[in-house]
C-alpha cells in the first residue's frame, strides 16, 4: 500500500473584527495585522509583518486580530487524531443495550473476500512499526497510509496516542518532537477555514449551529444601514472565512471598479425563479369530472366552485334530480312478495353511494407538478457571493432501507437497493445510508459488506458512463441498447469488466449462507477440539465425557458475532440480541477524490470522483418481555441513531425491494423542500412503480387508479398520505413539531375546503421564531421538555435545532419565510468518534424508549400495522402539508407479490390497518381544525373501506337468492327502474373514462382495478373486519405477516409464482360466491325452462348480476386454476356436469306444479 507522510497540522487563527467602527458607506482602511500560530511545543508564537511578507508575500490585509485560548480540544496532533479516530471507528463494530457495556470490537476482517477500497471498515494499512505490535497504520481516503511524522515512521492508532499522552509527542523513529506544518502550508492546502475553538461548554452541534447562522445573506445585510462585509469582498473578487484570511491574487483587486459593482448589483436584483410548478389540469378535461362528481352532492359542489356557469349548475341539478329519484323510487316501491331481498339490497345501495361519495369527494382537484433541476443547480451549486467556492449547498439526506428477515428479503435484492443509493446524483458528503436489520442476521450483514466493496468499482463506473438505473442487475436485464447515447471510447471494455465482476458478486452473495455455515462449523469442531484437551490435561486418568458446546455463529474474523446465531441461543436469536452498528462506508472527504487509473484495478476513473457515501448497518437492541414494534419501531432506532451519527435534515425511506431508479430523484424531492414555503412541507411522497409483474397484471399490483389518480388528488388539497417507502420526510416533522407559522394561520371553512389563495399577512420576522410543539399554538418550542420527548440522550436533543436550520429553504428572496443564509451549509462535517458511535449504540436499546414520546408523538408512530398511513395522518392533523412528486423517469421501482396468495395476505394487512385506524383516536372523525375538511374525508374513507365488504358479500349472494327464491330486488322490471339503472350505470362509466382520461391509466388498468376490489372485499377485507373487531372487543392482537419478495424456484418462467397455489382461509368466502351463483344460473334456467308460464325478466334480471358478480371474479378463478395447460381438461368437464347435475336434481326433487314461482314448493323463509 502506497505510503504517504501526514505532518501534524493545527495552525489555529481566530477573529475578531474591528469592522463594526468603520463607515458603513466604504470598505474599512486597512490596519495592522497580528497573527499567531501554535509551535510544537504548544506555545503560541507571533508574526511580525517581515514574516508575513516572507511567507505569503507583500500584499493588503484586512484588519484582524488573532487570539487562541487553550482549550482542552485544541492540542498538538489534534487533526491527525481525529483522522485515526474515525478510521479507528470505521473499522470497528459496535455492541451493546441494556444493562450492557457498550464494547467496540476491532474487525481485522469484516468479509473472508478481499477489502479493495480505504473507506471500507476492516481495510488494512500496512504493518505498525513499533517492536512488539502487530497492529496495522490507518489509512487516509485514497488508502495511503497516515503518517504523523515528517521521517515516514508508520505507527498504528494505539502506539501514536500512547507516544502522545506518555511519550511527550516525541516520534518512536527519528526521537523528535512532531512537528506542525507552516502557515503558507496551511493557506496553500486547506481550502476551507479552520473554525474557532468551542466554547467552554458548548457542544459539538452547538458549535455547528453557530457557523451555520453566522453566515449572513445578501439579502438580509441589504436591507439594513450595515456595512456588507461578503459583498464588498465579493466585487473586489477576495474573500474571508471564520477563522483565517485568503487574501485575492495579485492583480485582481481593483478597488472595485464599476464594471465589478453592476456584476454584484446584477446578481442581487437577478429574477427569483421557482424550483417547482403547479401544472393544473385542462379544464376541458377536469370539468365534466367535477359535474359527474358534484352532481351527487350539490352542496359541496357550490362551495368548491362558486363561479361556475349557470348551464353547469343546471346540469348539475339535472343529475342529482336523477340520483335523488332513484333512491326515493326504490324506497318507496318494495318488492312485496319479497320484502327481505328487496331491504337488503336497499341498505347495501344506501351504503355503496355513501362509500363511493367518499372516495370521489377528494378527487375533485387533481394537480401535476413539475420541477426545474437546473434552477436547483444554480441556487446551491453555482459559485455566488456567499458561495464563492461553488460548493454544494444542499442539505443531508439520510437514507433509511428496512429489512427483517433474509429468507424472505434475499440479501441480494437488498444489496442491489444499497449500490442504487450508493451511486445516486447527489453530492456524496451530503448523504448518509442506514441499513436496519432487525433480524440481526449475520448473512445481511456480509452481504452489505460484499456490496460496499463492490461499490468500489460501479459507483464510479455509473459516475463516469452516466448510468441509468443504477441498480447492477436492473441495468444489466435491460433489453434495451446499452450502447445508446454512450460516447466514451473505453465504455464498451468498462462495461464488460463490471459485468463480469458483478456477476462474481452475485455467486459470493448467494454463497454467503453456506460460507457461513462451513466456518461456523470449522470454529465449532476447533472449540470442541480446545475443550476436549482441556478436559484431557484436566483429567488425566478418568474417562473423557462429551462435551457439549454451544454451536455459535462466527464472523470472518474469528470471533461471534452479537446478533442472530444460526442455532438460535439465549442473547443470540431474533428477539434477543445486543444492538449493533457498524460503520460499514467511513464519511467521505469533504472535497472530491479524482480517481486514477489503478483506483479499481483495469478502468479508468481519472477526473472521476471516487468516494461513496456514508454506509452504516443498523441492528437494534431485542429483548424478550419488550413490544419492538416491528416496523415502525426499527425505523425510529434508524432516526435517533441518524441524528447522532450524520443528523440529515432530510430522511429518505425505502423498503429494501425498492431501489433509486432514477438518480436524481432526491434532487427532484429537494426541489419542492428548497422552494418558497417548503418549510411547511412534512414529506414528498413517491408514486411506486413495481417490476416483474406478469403483463396482464391479473391482481392489479400496479395500483395505478390509486396511485395516478387518487394521490394526484389529494395533492391538490393538504397532500398525498405516506404509503410506507418512496417518501423524503423532513426530519422536524417526523419529531413532532407544528409547522412554521402554523399560529398565523386561523382556518376558515373556506381555508379547510381547499387551498386558501389569499396570502397571510406576517407580522413579525420568522427567522427569529421557533418551531412550536405539540397540539397547542401555546406551546413553543422548549428544549428543557425534550428528555421527556425524546428521551435522556444530550446528543439527540442538541442534533433538534441543527437539522431544523439545515432543512429551511434558502433565503435568497423576501418571500422566502424562515430561511437561511446562502452558504451555511458548505461547513464540513464532523468526524466520528467512538463516543459518538457509543452514544448511537445506547439510543437503539430496547429501554431508552421507555416514558419518552417515541411511537406515540415522535416518530413512526406505533399502535397499527400500517403506521405509514398512521404517520401521515398525524403530520397533517399537526397542519403539514406534502405534495407528490410524479418524475418523467419513475424516482423508484420494487417488486410486488404476484402469487395469489401473498397479493390477498398484503391486502389483509393493509384492511386490518385502516380497521385499527378506524377504532383508535387517530379516526379522521376526530381531527383537529388544522387539517382540511375533504383530506378529513380521504382518511375517513382511508379508514372505512374494510368496512364495504359487508354489503359486498351480501349483495354478490343478491342474484344467486333471486334466482333460488324466484323473486327480484323490485316487483318488476319496469320501463322505469331501467332508465334509473341504465342513467347511474352511464354516469358511471362517463366517471370512470374521464377519470382515466385525466389520470393517465389505461382502462384495462381501471377495470383490472374494479376486479381486485371485489376480489380483495369478498376475502381480505372482511377478515380484517373481522381481525379488527377481535382486537377492539377482546383484545386479541393480530398477527403480521412478513410479505415475500423472494421469487418462484421455477427458474425459466419469471411469472411462475403467479401460477403456484397456496392455500388459504381467505379464499373460501370468493369460492363460495363464485360455486353459489354459478349453480343459481343453472338452477334458474332449469327452473324457468320447465315452469308452465316462465318468468323470463326476473329469470334475465338475477343471471345479469351473477354475471356481473362473475366477471369480477374472473382473475380469482384463474388463480385457483394454476399454469395454463396444467390443468386437464376433464377437470372442466367435469365441474359442468357437476353443475348441470345439481340442477336437474333440483328440478327432480321439486318439479313445476303449474305455479308462477320458480323453485316449485321451495319457500324462501
Amino acid at each position: 500500500m502506497a505510503s504517504k507522510s501526514f505532518k501534524a497540522t493545527r495552525s489555529n487563527l481566530s477573529i475578531s473584527s474591528d469592522a463594526t467602527d468603520s463607515q458603513p458607506s466604504k470598505p474599512p482602511l486597512p490596519p495592522q495585522v497580528t497573527f499567531a500560530r501554535r509551535t510544537s511545543s504548544g506555545r503560541y508564537v507571533n508574526y511580525s509583518r517581515d514574516d508575513l511578507d516572507s511567507e505569503l508575500g507583500s500584499q493588503d490585509f484586512m484588519n484582524y486580530t488573532v487570539h487562541l485560548p487553550p482549550t482542552p480540544d485544541n492540542q498538538p496532533m489534534d487533526a491527525i487524531s481525529q483522522k485515526v479516530e474515525e478510521q479507528y471507528v470505521s473499522s470497528s463494530l459496535f455492541t451493546g443495550g441494556f444493562n450492557a457495556v457498550t464494547r467496540a470490537h476491532l474487525m481485522d476482517k469484516v468479509i473472508d473476500s478481499e477489502i479493495n477500497h480505504p473507506q471500507m471498515a476492516g481495510a488494512k494499512g500496512s504493518s505498525c512499526s513499533v517492536p512488539g505490535c502487530d497492529a496495522k497504520v490507518m489509512s487516509d481516503e485514497r488508502g495511503a497510509d497516515i503518517l504523523p511524522c515528517e521521517c515516514d515512521f508508520k505507527i498504528c492508532r494505539d502506539c501514536y496516542l500512547d507516544a502522545i499522552k506518555t511519550g511527550d509527542g516525541i516520534c518512536p523513529g527519528c526521537k523528535e518532537q512532531y512537528k506542525t506544518t507552516d502557515l503558507d502550508e496551511l493557506v496553500d492546502n486547506g481550502a476551507r477555514p479552520l473554525p474557532l475553538p468551542a466554547p467552554s461548554g458548548m457542544s459539538k452541534n452547538e458549535r455547528r449551529l453557530s457557523l451555520m447562522k453566522s453566515t449572513k445573506s445578501v439579502l438580509m445585510r441589504s436591507q439594513t444601514g450595515e456595512f456588507d462585509h461578503n459583498r464588498w469582498l465579493f466585487e473586489t473578487s477576495g474573500t474571508y472565512g471564520y477563522g483565517n484570511a485568503i487574501w485575492p491574487k495579485e492583480g485582481v483587486m481593483e478597488n472595485g471598479k464599476d464594471n465589478d459593482h453592476a456584476e454584484s448589483l446584477e446578481l442581487m436584483n437577478k429574477p427569483w425563479r421557482p424550483l417547482t410548478r403547479k401544472l393544473r389540469i385542462p379544464a376541458a378535461i377536469i370539468s365534466p369530472y367535477r359535474y359527474c362528481i358534484s352532481s351527487h352532492v350539490p352542496i359541496i359542489s357550490v362551495l368548491m366552485f362558486p363561479l361556475w356557469s349557470p348551464g353547469s349548475q343546471l346540469l348539475i341539478v339535472v343529475r342529482m334530480v336523477v340520483l335523488v329519484l332513484f333512491l326515493a323510487w326504490r324506497i318507496n316501491h318494495p318488492n312485496n312478495d319479497a320484502i327481505w331481498l328487496w331491504g337488503m339490497s336497499v341498505v347495501c345501495e344506501l351504503w355503496f353511494a355513501l362509500s363511493w361519495v367518499l372516495d370521489q369527494l377528494p378527487k375533485i382537484n387533481p394537480v401535476n407538478r413539475a420541477t426545474d433541476l437546473a434552477v436547483l443547480k444554480e441556487k446551491f451549486e453555482v459559485p455566488t457571493l456567499n458561495n464563492p467556492t461553488g460548493k454544494s449547498d444542499l442539505p443531508g439526506i439520510d437514507i433509511f432501507v428496512s429489512t427483517a428477515d433474509p429468507e424472505k428479503e434475499p440479501p441480494l435484492v437488498t444489496a442491489n437497493t444499497i449500490l442504487s443509493i450508493l451511486a445516486a446524483d447527489y453530492p456524496v458528503e451530503k448523504l448518509a445510508c442506514y441499513v436496519s436489520d432487525d433480524g440481526g442476521a449475520l448473512l445481511t450483514f456480509e452481504a452489505m459488506a460484499e456490496a460496499a466493496s463492490f461499490a468500489n468499482m460501479w459507483v464510479p463506473f455509473c459516475r463516469k458512463h452516466n448510468i441509468e438505473p443504477r441498480n447492477p442487475d436492473s441495468y444489466f436485464g435491460l433489453k434495451k441498447d446499452p450502447y445508446k447515447n454512450k460516447v466514451k471510447s473505453d465504455f464498451v471494455k468498462d462495461r464488460r469488466r463490471v459485468k463480469r465482476e458483478f456477476d462474481e458478486f452475485k455467486v459470493r452473495i448467494n454463497g454467503l449462507p453456506d460460507s457461513i455455515r462451513r466456518r461456523s462449523d470449522a470454529y465449532h469442531a476447533r472449540e470442541e477440539i480446545k475443550a476436549m484437551k482441556q478436559q484431557r490435561q484436566k483429567r488425566d486418568d478418568e474417562a473423557i465425557e462429551i462435551i457439549k458446546v454451544q454451536k455459535a455463529t462466527w464472523m470472518a474474523d474469528g470471533t461471534h458475532w452479537p446478533g442472530t446465531w444460526l442455532n438460535p441461543a439465549p442473547e443470540h436469536s431474533k428477539g434477543d440480541h445486543s444492538g449493533i452498528i457498524q460503520v460499514m462506508l467511513k464519511p467521505p472527504s469533504d472535497e472530491p477524490l479524482q480517481g486514477t487509473e489503478d483506483d479499481a484495478g483495469m478502468l479508468d476513473f481519472t477526473d472521476v470522483d471516487i468516494r461513496l457515501p456514508m454506509l452504516v448497518y443498523v441492528s437494534r437492541e431485542k429483548r424478550p418481555g419488550y413490544d419492538h414494534n416491528k416496523k415502525a419501531g426499527a425505523m425510529n432506532a434508524l432516526v435517533r441513531a441518524s441524528a447522532i451519527m450524520s443528523n440529515g435534515p432530510f430522511i429518505l425511506n425505502l423498503d429494501c425491494d425498492h431501489y433509486i431508479y432514477n438518480s436524481q430523484a432526491m434532487r427532484e424531492g429537494m426541489c419542492f423542500m428548497m422552494d418558497r414555503g417548503g418549510d411547511r412541507l412534512c414529506y414528498v411522497q413517491f408514486p411506486q412503480r413495481f417490476e416483474g409483474i406478469d403483463p396482464s397484471d391479473r391482481y392489479a399490483n400496479h395500483n395505478t387508479v390509486f396511485f395516478d389518480g387518487n394521490m394526484r388528488a389529494l395533492d391538490g388539497l393538504q397532500g398525498p398520505v405516506y404509503v410506507g417507502t418512496g417518501c423524503l420526510f423532513r426530519r422536524i416533522a417526523l419529531y413532532g413539531f407544528d409547522p412554521p407559522r402554523s399560529k398565523e394561520r386561523h382556518p376558515s371553512f373556506c381555508s379547510c375546503c381547499c387551498s386558501g389563495r389569499k396570502k397571510a399577512k406576517f407580522s413579525t420576522l420568522e427567522e427569529n421564531r421557533a418551531l412550536r410543539m405539540g397540539d397547542s399554538d401555546e406551546e413553543d418550542m422548549n428544549l428543557s421538555l425534550a428528555p421527556k420527548k425524546f428521551g435522556n440522550s444530550t446528543l439527540l436533543i442538541d442534533s433538534i435545532p441543527v437539522a431544523e436550520f439545515q432543512g429551511r429553504p434558502l433565503a435568497d428572496h423576501p418571500a422566502v419565510k424562515n430561511g437561511r443564509p446562502p452558504g451555511a451549509l458548505t461547513i464540513p462535517r464532523e468526524l466520528l468518534d467512538a463516543s459518538t458511535v457509543a452514544e448511537a449504540i445506547s439510543v437503539i436499546s430496547c429501554w431508552y424508549e421507555d416514558k419518552t414520546e417515541w411511537g406515540q408523538r415522535v416518530g413512526w408512530i406505533y399502535g397499527s400495522v400500517t403506521e405509514d398511513v398512521v404517520t401521515g395522518y398525524r403530520m397533517h392533523n399537526r397542519g403539514w402539508k406534502s405534495v407528490y412528486c410524479v418524475t418523467k423517469r419513475d424516482a423508484f421501482r420494487g417488486t410486488a407479490p404476484i402469487n395469489l396468495t401473498d397479493r390477498l395476505h398484503q391486502v389483509l394487512r393493509w384492511a386490518t390497518g385502516s380497521v385499527e385506524i378506524f377504532f383508535s383516536r387517530n379516526n379522521a372523525l376526530l381531527a383537529s381544525s388544522r387539517m382540511k375538511i375533504l383530506q378529513r374525508v380521504a382518511y375517513l374513507n382511508v379508514a372505512m373501506y374494510p368496512f364495504t365488504s359487508i354489503f359486498l358479500i351480501v349483495y354478490c349472494f343478491l342474484p344467486a337468492l333471486s334466482l333460488f327464491s324466484g323473486q327480484f330486488i323490485v316487483q318488476t322490471l319496469n320501463v322505469t327502474f331501467l332508465v334509473y339503472l341504465l342513467t347511474i350505470t352511464l354516469c358511471i362509466v362517463m366517471l370512470a373514462v374521464l377519470e382515466v382520461k385525466w389520470s393517465g391509466i389505461e382502462l384495462e388498468e381501471w377495470w383490472r382495478n374494479e376486479q381486485f376490489w371485489l376480489i380483495g372485499g369478498t376475502s381480505a377485507h372482511l377478515a380484517a373486519v373481522l381481525q379488527g373487531l377481535l382486537k377492539v372487543v377482546a383484545g386479541i392482537e393480530i398477527s403480521f405477516t412478513l410479505t415475500s419478495k423472494s421469487g418462484a424456484d421455477d427458474e425459466d418462467d419469471e411469472f411462475a409464482d403467479l401460477y403456484t397455489v397456496k392455500w388459504t382461509s381467505l379464499m373460501i368466502p370468493p369460492i363460495t360466491i363464485m360455486m353459489v351463483n354459478l349453480i343459481a344460473i343453472a338452477v334458474g334456467f332449469s327452473r324457468t325452462i320447465y315452469s308452465t308460464i316462465p318468468q323470463w325478466s326476473r329469470l334475465l334480471g338475477g343471471v345479469f348480476f351473477s354475471f356481473w358478480v362473475l366477471a369480477h371474479l374472473y382473475p380469482f378463478a384463474k388463480g385457483l386454476m394454476g399454469r395454463r395447460g396444467r390443468t386437464p381438461t376433464i377437470v372442466f368437464v367435469w365441474s359442468g356436469l357437476i353443475a348441470i347435475t345439481i340442477s336437474l336434481l333440483w328440478v327432480a326433487i321439486n318439479p313445476p306444479q303449474g305455479q308462477n314461482q320458480i323453485g316449485g314448493s321451495f319457500q324462501f323463509p
